[in-house]
């Protein structure tokens, strides 16, 4: 069965003769191309022609361009234009800054900017904390990556990031009322990053890490967070982490499963893999087997090891196990992935324990379709919007920088990171719990509220807030 995307969307202009049954043989071809029509829209009526607008839903890029070709063979039929509506809604960037003050007198004039800003600035000079209430940065988050690590892209480049960044500070603004900033930067040397980053700090309340590639994004963070009096947080490491563990407390739930008890086989040993064992080991799960491209993470493993692996060589794995995915998949309660689409086949999933709880988080393809996976597994979830239970970072970074800067938080800490998870968790109250429905969904409006409020009251019992 092809399964449609919205991201794959096209609107086809067609003007073909205004006769009866003409409308009906084109819906019907574009049916038959196993496409979902999503609107039909007149656009002209003319004397003997009509004009219409087909908006069509396709599988993929490749498949868009079937249907076109298919509708271009149609008698008496005009392909007047075809548009992505994809690329239409990024046409121009997606955000943009707006004044919020007047400048419409001389007065609003002389206060906004000279000579009245003087004052505020001497005021800021003589005590730089004043800068959170005179300035943006109480609100203000920069969104800062190199390009080296985008989606399921790789290393594209600081320019092409720039559309993905946009998109983060869109949900930033549209979910917390954050006002975020992309900031792509041309280089990919740890160090300069580092340095920019430590040089741009003050016009912010916090710094959003995005996309940087594995492990240099780790120590980024780590010298970063040393140097810094602002919150830093690695999205892709600790936004999918909180994420991940919400939704494993309320799977678990369904399974009746105890986390402390569980065997969890997690696939990829990156920034995301790397944080979401740290904080499962944090809640004392003990039975953490982790795999990368080379296979099982063990003890004295000598191939492709950095410092972060070697770390987690010493800490997870305590049977010392090694091998391959399938070995690590052996009697496991809970599969997550967090690597590269269609790793796994039914024959892994079906090494697991009773009732397999399986979060393929590879996007855009899982590491196992949920067609393929959900005849043998008790709880499926994925990166994608398409498929129930959605393990999404929005979820997390809106409200988690909500939270912080509400407080004017100076530091991220774990019990901050758990609160996050556990406000997630329990938006969803356990009457509600379903297989298909473990995760709030990122509409749902409570989401921010709970984790920011739960991560302010985190961040003034850990003693870091300045507010």
């Amino acid at each position: 069965m092809t399964h449609h995307n919205p991201s794959y969307s096209i609107t086809i202009r067609l003007r073909y003769p205004d006769q009866p049954g003409e409308l009906g043989m084109i819906t019907s071809l574009i049916g038959e191309m196993e496409c979902l029509i999503g609107a039909v829209d007149i656009v002209r009526v003319e004397k003997n022609s009509i004009t219409r607008d087909i908006t069509v839903n396709a599988a993929d890029v490749a498949h868009g361009e079937r249907i076109v070709q298919r509708v271009r063979g149609l008698e008496n039929v005009d392909v007047v234009n075809i548009s992505d509506r994809t690329f239409l809604l990024h046409l121009g960037g997606k955000i943009e800054v707006r004044s919020k003050v007047p400048v419409k007198t001389r007065d609003d004039l002389s206060m906004a900017y000279t000579p009245g800003v003087a004052r505020v600035c001497r005021a800021i000079f003589e005590d730089p904390e004043a800068a959170f209430n005179l300035t943006i940065r109480r609100n203000t988050v920069a969104v800062v990556t190199d390009g080296s690590a985008v989606l399921g892209m790789g290393n594209i480049g600081a320019r092409a990031a720039l559309p993905v960044m946009e998109g983060k500070a869109l949900l930033f603004k549209e979910f917390g009322g954050v006002d975020a900033f992309p900031i792509c930067l041309e280089t990919q040397n740890t160090n300069e990053i580092i340095s920019i980053v430590r040089n741009i700090a003050p016009t912010f309340g916090g710094i959003n890490l995005e996309d940087i590639s594995a492990p240099r994004c780790i120590e980024i963070e780590e010298q970063l967070r040393r140097q810094l009096d602002i919150p830093v947080f690695h999205d892709d490491q600790h936004g999918t982490a909180i994420v991940v563990l919400a939704a494993l407390r309320n799977a678990l739930k369904v399974v009746g499963k105890k986390l402390q008890s569980i065997r969890v086989a997690i696939n990829g040993a990156g920034a995301a893999g790397t944080a979401i064992a740290k904080l499962l080991l944090s809640l004392n799960v003990q039975q953490i087997v982790v795999c990368d491209r080379k296979g099982v993470i063990f003890p004295g493993r000598e191939a492709g090891m950095n410092p972060f692996k070697q770390w987690l060589a010493e800490h997870t794995n305590p049977d010392a196990i090694s091998g391959t995915i399938s070995d690590a998949l052996a009697g496991a309660d809970v599969f997550i992935g967090v690597s590269a689409g269609n790793l796994l086949t039914v024959e892994h999933i079906r090494r697991m324990n009773t009732d397999p709880i399986v979060f393929a988080l590879a996007n855009p393809d899982p590491e196992i379709s949920p067609e393929d996976a959900l005849p043998h597994v008790r709880v499926m979830a994925t990166g994608r919007s398409d498929y129930p239970n959605q393990i999404n970072n929005v979820l997390c970074f809106p409200g988690f920088f909500r939270g912080m800067l509400d407080v004017r938080a100076a530091a991220v800490t774990d019990e901050m990171k758990l609160a996050a998870s556990e406000a997630i968790a329990g938006v969803i109250s356990e009457n509600e719990l379903h297989p298909d429905y473990i995760i709030p969904s990122v509409f749902d409006r409570r989401v921010t509220q709970a984790v920011a409020e739960a991560v302010s009251a985190a961040a003034i019992a850990a003693g870091v807030a300045r507010r």
